[in-house]
């Protein structure tokens, strides 16, 4: 008989699923858009009926683009953004935010409303805040959740269940209040290695409430990562995802730690093994995140963690990150004047702008290798929502050096491919702050809709020093959802089997030396002043 599982994956603007077999080759896929608000203040919210309708539409449609019989889907498994769920006694949502409307009950990850109540957790020193690399982020669900009890006193009172999103998924599919291991201790300060809630922490910030009854508004039991869930799908639940009753849902993961399951067991190309050690998961979407497993526990000031089989059991996972990735290339290219006609161009040739600009950008430097260089005199950093890492500082801002008044086409390329350096040093920070520590990291495994760049990963390649590694699948987070899946359903004994079984390395770039690599240290070293400029000037205008 057939063994088929599904991985569901809930980004910051659209839903996705996608069937796999066991062997992890992808057979079918939908996504679709999901509702966004933002408003003045840093505020971002969605709402989880919204996002659950979505799964359903998906789920269903991946199952009939793959035709297969549903009975044949052994398992699945749920991934989402770290954004916060509030919900009261029923179940229902709870407004989060100034519209006082009940259906934006998630505050999403990229919500910065809170960086208030960051910064005075930050100033409490709790010991805690080691574990996220000295500073707490407002990304983070601490600091929204105290926001949320001064500036919405009545929903915090009323809310029963405050869920990372990716743990709502599970609990409205199975009705199971038990959390992820990977939620509560990279977003919410459980103490994985230590099995227990800081009550402590909790007290000296002022949320002391949530430590009533075992902490169960927001978890009191916590599980491996692919532990099969209550009794699996719920009679309710699985009508509406198109799925039989029963079928076993594995405790789900942050989105992009999902990629991580889904490439940290790849073997390469040649068959060759890539160490989980050496490796760093590049998860590339709206915004990126860098995971790296350890053997032992390593700080690393500016980068959450370590956090205790966060992602592999019996490993350390380090998480670092920038806050805006592919936001910040979308957002970069609107300020050209050329932008509209460029999109237009592209749109007539039947490509995203994107790829129609690595594409002008290829032709007219030649090589991928030569591409850079057409940014030797322009330099971005594209910290347009804050520095998650390495420097942990959510008010850093962008910086664009180099302009002129030229407005032509080829200008607009030219900002495309600073832009990219831009990232790429970004990640070269996290990478230089965690070897520092003597983290052994030799291979850059990307996914993510930007890792199908060759141009990205040949200037991440040569940015960082580090070979670059593109997994066989084109969907790692939604391959990661279905590994958890196979593991709940005990068709695979544990994640590394089925990760090894179920993924593997399609191409491996190696980095360049001698003029290449020169360029881009100078650039790198032009990157590192102007985020120092700007943390003066920001300095200056506080009146520091």
């Amino acid at each position: 008989m057939d063994n088929h599982f599904i991985g569901v994956d809930v980004g910051t603007s659209s839903a996705r699923a996608g069937v796999f077999d066991e062997k992890g080759r992808l057979l079918g896929v939908a996504k679709k858009d999901i509702t966004l608000w933002r408003a003045k203040g840093g505020i971002v919210e969605q709402a989880s009926d919204n996002i659950w309708d979505a799964i359903c539409y998906c789920t269903k449609q991946a199952i009939k683009e793959a035709a297969i019989d549903p009975a044949t889907v052994r398992g699945l498994g749920f991934d989402a953004t770290c954004s916060l769920v509030v919900l009261d006694h029923k179940g229902a949502p709870l407004a989060v935010g100034p519209s006082n409307d009940p259906n934006r009950n998630i505050m999403v990850w990229m919500d910065h409303r809170a960086i208030e109540q960051a910064n005075r957790i930050n100033a409490s020193g709790q010991d805690v805040l080691r574990y996220v690399g000295g500073k707490i982020s407002p990304e983070m669900e601490t600091p929204k959740l105290l926001w949320l009890k001064e500036n919405k006193p009545e929903t915090f009172a009323a809310a029963r269940y405050f869920f990372d999103l990716a743990d709502f998924l599970s609990w409205r599919a199975t009705g199971s209040e038990v959390r992820s291991i990977c939620t509560l201790t990279c977003k919410w300060t459980y103490l994985a290695h230590e099995k227990r809630w800081d009550m402590n922490y909790f007290k000296a910030i002022g949320l002391e409430e949530l430590a009533k009854n075992d902490f169960a508004r927001i978890g009191s039991e916590v599980t491996e990562i692919a532990s099969p869930l209550g009794n699996g799908l719920s009679e309710a639940a699985a009508p509406e995802l198109g799925l039989v009753a029963g079928t076993p849902v594995g405790a789900s993961l942050i989105d992009a730690h999902c990629g991580g399951i889904g490439t940290f067991a790849c073997t390469g190309p040649k068959g060759e093994t890539l160490a989980p050690e050496t490796q760093m998961a590049l998860v590339l979407g709206t915004s990126a995140c860098a995971l790296t497993l350890a053997k032992e526990a390593q700080f690393v000031d500016g980068v959450w963690g370590p956090y205790y089989g966060a992602m592999v059991p019996g490993y350390w996972l380090l998480e670092g990150g920038q806050s805006a990735y592919g936001a910040a290339l979308d957002h970069l290219v609107t300020l050209h004047p050329a932008f509209g006609a460029m999109k237009e161009k592209a749109a007539e040739a039947g490509l995203a702008l994107p790829v129609y600009l690595e594409k002008r950008a290829t032709e007219k430097a030649g090589t991928l290798e030569a591409v850079a260089n057409m940014a030797r005199n322009l330099h971005i950093v594209p910290e347009f929502l804050g520095n998650r890492a390495p420097h942990a500082d959510p008010q850093a801002t962008g910086v664009i050096n180099g302009l002129t008044l030229d407005s032509s086409e080829d200008s607009l390329i030219n900002l495309y491919v600073a832009g990219l350096c831009g990232l790429c040093y970004g990640t070269r920070q996290i990478i230089e702050a965690e070897k520092a520590k003597g983290l052994p990291l030799e291979t850059l495994v990307v996914s993510g809709g930007a890792a199908q760049s060759p141009l990205l990963r040949r200037i991440l390649a040569d940015a960082s020093g580090m070979q670059v590694a593109l997994p066989e699948t084109v969907e790692p987070v939604l391959l990661g959802g279905a590994i958890i899946g196979a593991v709940a359903a005990g068709f695979y004994t544990d994640l590394q089997t089925a990760a090894g079984n179920m993924s593997a390395i399609k191409d491996i770039c190696t980095p360049n030396k001698g003029e290449v690599a020169r360029l881009h240290d100078k650039k790198f070293l032009a990157f590192v002043t102007l985020q120092d400029a700007n943390r003066k000037i920001r300095k200056v205008m506080n009146g520091q």
